[in-house]
């Protein structure tokens, strides 16, 4: 068998050598998406086996179409806020016009609104194949960095404030109803921290989950920092699980655990699973809800694409192919009721320090996490829902990244207060406000920057020389400031313009200084100015034309200031 990925590009054998590499990534791969698959499920409130199907079906399925070899995809955090409000407000909408017995109302709402997630998720892979398939993959990049981080920044404060009540066993509770959104979580984490420290009072094991959660966090901290370097592949997540799962069962803690079904197609359901398909099929806040993660998760996917290029010699994505990829998993997932998926770097980026080489080890993956679910998923009933809590903590920390806020606070104010505006909005409302708020104030301010033009002139009339600075882009929205400096220079003057701060010159502004340029040589005065420069930043072809010269102008620096070039043009797209 051979392959054509390897990461040197030629082809090679595929056994043994980048097979064994593949293996050896594959379990490590395994073992980092094991608890961020039941994390993430606890955090949306599903069973973690409605995760790990998402993880196979990203790792047996993508793996193969995928136009990132070495990407992992998976259910993912940056969509953890959008699910968890499409599951809260489909069995709000179901309890509405429920007309059944009151017993299994709770049941027969859990019902409708996986039905209608897997509807969702269903549409947004559809949305994700037709993307690829126009080839519109690169335009996600297109998107403002600053939006993007303050984006996964945002999930990040919505994962934390939500997950810090997990790690702590505690039901947030808002005037009598479960805590909805994130100034809800923020709160009620004073009174979840002070149960912590009245065990007695209450009657409540709060303190026993901080300390499991304290216990996971300080695990991966320690790992990850100290751990020596032939050891560093172990993953400190798994580590950090399996050091608070060991204390909770030596002492007996009376926490709470996870519920796994012994049977993985006991967690697998279809949209007519629910006699009430019809409201969702017409359900239209469903539509935005699958535009929305089709964008996100494209969005996220792409991205780490784009990261994986630049930590893998060698490695080169195609985006098209890639989102189609993620689209077929995505209906798939919608399908049997998982939850949707991204490409993930945490995943990925394990997959390549492992040693991965090819798309085997991304489908090795997949193998494993459903070798794990069918044989072993008592194993999963000992794991406390504190630690799992706590990993979510931790990786919603990652996800804020103190680092990358300094950096961009010192870089660019007006970067910084889209990234701010975007978390700030996320946070206090929804995640897609947040990021077409912050969409939105990208584009003021490419439109800000595309407009802003300074002329500084000066003057020196006893020299009579004048200089005219040209900064910005000189648009025919700011030709009055460019003739309006024009005719505050002398007739006489030796005029040299600096176009070194232009950043364009479109056709308007581009024409008055080739008229203005012939008048003033018959008015006597001079002009040094770099013609050849200026007709780069108009960013066309010229026509020479014969017999139309321009007026000489006078070097100041040699170059191709001495050049003449036609008064007259002809623009040319180019």
């Amino acid at each position: 068998m051979s392959t054509n990925e390897p990461s040197n590009g030629t082809a090679s054998p595929y056994f043994p050598g980048v097979f064994r590499k593949d293996f050896i990534a594959s379990i490590v791969v395994f073992l980092v998406a094991l608890p961020l698959c039941i994390g993430i499920a606890v955090a949306v409130g599903v069973n973690p086996a409605r995760a790990l199907i998402t993880g196979i079906i990203g790792g047996l399925v993508v793996g193969i179409f995928s136009g990132s070899p070495l990407q992992v995809s998976g259910p993912a955090a940056g969509l953890f806020v959008i699910v968890a409000d499409i599951i809260a407000q489909q069995k709000a909408k179901f309890l509405g016009f429920y007309s059944g017995p009151e017993t299994g109302a709770e049941t027969a709402s859990v019902t409708y609104a996986l039905a209608a997630l897997g509807f969702a998720v269903l549409l947004a892979g559809v949305i994700q194949i037709i993307a690829g398939r126009l080839m519109i993959g690169r335009w996600f990049q297109a998107v403002s960095p600053a939006v993007i981080n303050g984006m996964l920044a945002g999930i990040g404060v919505l994962i934390m404030v939500s997950q810090f009540h997990v790690m702590l066993d505690h039901e947030a509770l808002w005037h009598g109803h479960k805590a909805h959104g994130g100034l809800e979580y923020m709160a009620t984490i004073p009174e979840a921290i002070w149960k912590c420290f009245t065990p007695e009072e209450a009657g409540h094991v709060h303190h026993l989950a901080a300390a499991i959660g304290i216990v996971t966090i300080a695990t991966m901290l320690f790992w990850q920092s100290l751990a020596p370097k032939k050891l560093q592949l172990i993953p400190a997540a798994l580590l950090g699980i399996m050091m608070a799962t060991i204390i909770a069962l030596v002492w007996n803690f009376p926490l709470k655990q996870l519920s796994v079904p012994q049977n993985l197609l006991d967690e697998v359901s279809f949209l007519n699973a629910t006699p009430e398909w019809m409201a969702i099929v017409t359900d239209s806040s469903l539509y935005v809800s699958a535009l929305v993660i089709a964008l996100i998760g494209s969005a996220e996917t792409l991205l780490c694409a784009t990261a994986l290029d630049k930590m893998k010699q060698g490695h080169k994505t195609n985006h098209d192919k890639e989102l189609t990829a993620q689209g077929i998993g995505n209906v798939l997932c919608g399908l049997v009721g998982a939850l949707p998926m991204t490409g993930v770097i945490v995943r990925s980026s394990a997959n390549v320090n492992a040693g991965g080489q090819t798309r085997g080890a991304t489908i090795l993956h997949g193998g494993w996490l459903l070798l794990f679910i069918v044989l072993l998923p008592s194993v999963l009933t000992m794991v406390p829902k504190a630690a799992l809590g706590a990993l979510l903590v931790y990786t919603g920390f990652k996800l804020l990244n103190i680092k990358q806020i300094k950096e961009l606070y010192k870089t660019s104010w007006s970067e910084f207060a889209i990234y701010a505006t975007t978390i700030v909005l996320i946070v206090s409302f929804d995640l897609l406000v947040g990021v077409v708020a912050g969409i939105v104030l990208s584009a003021i301010k490419l439109l800000v920057t595309f407009t802003r033009f300074e002329a500084d002139l000066i003057v020196n009339q006893e020299e009579k020389t004048a200089r005219l600075s040209l900064n910005g882009a000189a648009t025919f929205l700011r030709l009055p400031i460019l003739t309006a400096r024009l005719e505050e220079i002398p007739e006489d003057a030796d005029l040299h313009i600096d176009l070194t701060n232009l950043s364009y010159v479109d056709h308007a502004c581009f024409e008055t200084l080739i008229d203005w340029a012939k008048q003033h040589e018959k008015s006597g005065g001079r002009l040094s100015i770099d013609w050849s420069q200026l007709h780069g930043k108009f960013q066309k072809e010229v026509d020479i034309r014969a017999g139309e010269p321009l007026p000489a102008p006078h070097s100041r620096g040699g170059g191709s200031e001495g050049k003449s070039l036609p008064v007259k043009t002809r623009a040319v797209a180019s």
